[in-house]
């Protein structure tokens, strides 16, 4: 049988790159990948679908199934996951120094949709205790004027929102008119200005290392997608590619821990992969869907509370049958 040529868009991730080199190769498949930034992949995934298979915000894909759209087969890969409390930016000297004095206070988000936001926001009303009605939302891109959301939303009753398209988060913090933002990608201030946006956590690596104690979640920001019609003609390279990407991921944590061989330029990189297996009982970046079931379920718990998916999932609705399935020899 001829091997399938699939085409492929995601990040720049060195969890991923023996698949894209062919270091790693799916049983059955060729890829063909174009490597991108991540913004741009989600947006010509939500509207297009232009690649078989793509990395794909797990916001989006999640608000889009919640509202009956099953153009994409979503697979539990997660190539990006990043702890949140460290995109809590506010104003130097603004006096907002913990959770609790964002009540009455205006935050911005690039869009209420942000897989990063949900999180933010859900920590904030769950393990905060600031509800989100408190807090006066304002929607806009980050560091460019003009940024909407990409899947439509059902803001909740009594929380207040509103999109500002004409100005961004950082030009409007730094004059005053919202007193924080949330946000994945960090305020870029103009030059000479630096200093007058700072984290409200800092250092913040603890702060989310409790958070983690805590609660048991490493934030999941992303997925790996394919186009429904694509999943339907070949449902074997569902299994296929989670295989190839698991191994690929496996390359990379080798790396990261051969004392041998300074596979990145940064000092300690083996102690540190030592330090996070045991901070993580193992695999610190598990594929699956029940290694990440207690993350999945407080994801889709807080974007059903907020209005990003239109009705409660299950982590299972995300995925295709067979990636709850398990081989045992």
């Amino acid at each position: 049988m001829p091997r399938l040529t699939l085409s492929l868009a995601v990040n720049d991730y060195d969890h991923v790159r023996d698949l894209l080199d062919a270091r790693v190769r799916a049983e059955g498949i060729d890829l063909l990948p174009s490597v991108l930034p991540v913004e741009e992949i989600f947006y010509r995934t939500t509207h297009f679908q232009e690649w078989d298979v793509s990395e794909m915000s797990l916001g989006k894909y999640a608000s889009l199934r919640s509202q009956g759209d099953d153009r994409l087969i979503g697979l539990p890969v997660f190539p990006s996951r990043v702890f949140r409390l460290s995109s809590l930016y506010v104003g130097r000297g603004s006096g907002i120094e913990r959770p609790g004095d964002l009540r009455g206070k205006r935050i911005g988000v690039p869009e209420w949709a942000q897989t990063a936001s949900v999180y933010s926001r859900g920590w904030l009303a769950h393990d905060q205790h600031v509800p989100l009605d408190e807090v006066e939302w304002i929607q806009a891109g980050v560091n460019q004027a003009g940024r909407r959301e990409k899947v439509e939303v059902r803001v909740p009753e009594g929380v207040r929102y509103r999109p500002v398209p004409e100005r961004s988060l950082t030009a409007m913090l730094l004059a005053g008119d919202i007193d924080a933002i949330l946000s994945a990608r960090p305020p870029a201030p103009p030059p000479g200005r630096g200093d007058e946006i700072v984290r409200m956590f800092e250092p913040f690596e603890p702060v989310e290392r409790a958070y983690f104690s805590a609660t048991g979640i490493f934030p999941i920001m992303h997925l790996i997608v394919l186009r429904r019609e694509v999943f339907e003609r070949h449902r074997w390279i569902a299994g296929n590619l989670l295989k190839a990407f698991t191994q690929a991921k496996e390359n990379s944590l080798q790396r990261l821990a051969d004392i041998t061989c300074s596979h990145f330029p940064l000092p300690w990189m083996n102690a540190r992969a030592d330090e996070a297996r045991a901070l993580f009982g193992g695999d610190p970046w598990p594929y699956g869907v029940e290694p990440n079931r207690i993350t999945l379920d407080a994801f889709l718990r807080y974007a059903h509370e907020q209005g990003v998916c239109h009705r409660r999932l299950a982590p299972e609705d995300l995925f295709p049958i067979e990636m709850s399935a398990a081989v045992r020899v």
